[in-house]
């Protein structure tokens, strides 16, 4: 399934984060040995012990909810957070960024489904922060796109309608206010049931988890 993902890919400028949550070390590396290097995960004890026992040129990206609290056990090695939801958040990344004495690189995730159960900003309220001296200080941290997850619906429309969304709201901080930034430049959205219509809407990152390894274990 690799293989079908990457040529579906292939042509494109759409990395593919594989979404190994809940998933044994092994299956990993089954993955690492075809020459997958971006793994994305979801909770912050599965992700620091995986980084401990996998080989160490893996990107780790975590993509699920993140408290406050636990910024301080990713912030030493992880390559990407997807799922900065809070102004909150950003800031205790930024502080955690500094004691590690290095730069962050970030996502700024934004509501776009109509799930209640989805986290999000409003671009809105992001952008007056974006724009003010408060975040001009905070050094330790580099935004380097936006995420946003669509409803879980087999209605394409809805999804599609949903992923333009946030090429949109892209485009405004592109140009209002990273204009003179080019790290910025990523838009992760696209999952297993979607990713095509994510890529086809101008998606530079998916996030497939059980097209390559199966249904998740919960437990």
């Amino acid at each position: 399934m690799l293989d079908k993902i990457l040529a579906d890919l292939e042509g494109t400028s759409t990395t593919l984060v594989a979404v190994s949550k809940t998933k044994p070390s092994s299956a990993i590396s089954e993955l690492y040995q075809k020459g997958q290097r971006i793994f994305g995960e979801n909770r912050v004890q599965e992700l620091t012990q995986k980084y401990e026992e996998l080989p160490k040129d893996i990107e780790w990206h975590m993509i699920g909810h993140l408290q406050r609290n636990k910024v301080k056990y990713i912030a030493p090695f992880v390559s990407l957070i997807h799922s900065v939801e809070s102004i909150r958040l950003l800031e205790e990344i930024d502080k955690e960024g500094k004691k590690n004495d290095r730069t962050i690189p970030i996502l700024l995730q934004f509501k776009i489904a109509k799930e209640d159960s989805k986290f999000g900003m409003q671009v809105e309220d992001i952008k007056k922060y974006l724009l003010s001296e408060e975040f001009e200080s905070r050094k330790n941290v580099e935004i380097k796109g936006v995420m946003g997850m669509a409803t879980f619906t087999d209605d394409h429309e809805t999804v599609r309608e949903e992923f333009k969304t946030l090429k949109g709201i892209f485009d405004i901080l592109q140009e209002e206010v990273f204009r003179e930034n080019p790290s910025f430049r990523e838009i992760s959205m696209g999952m297993s049931g979607d990713y095509k219509i994510a890529v086809e809407e101008g998606s530079t990152m998916v996030r497939i988890g059980s097209l390559l390894f199966g249904k998740r274990n919960y437990g």
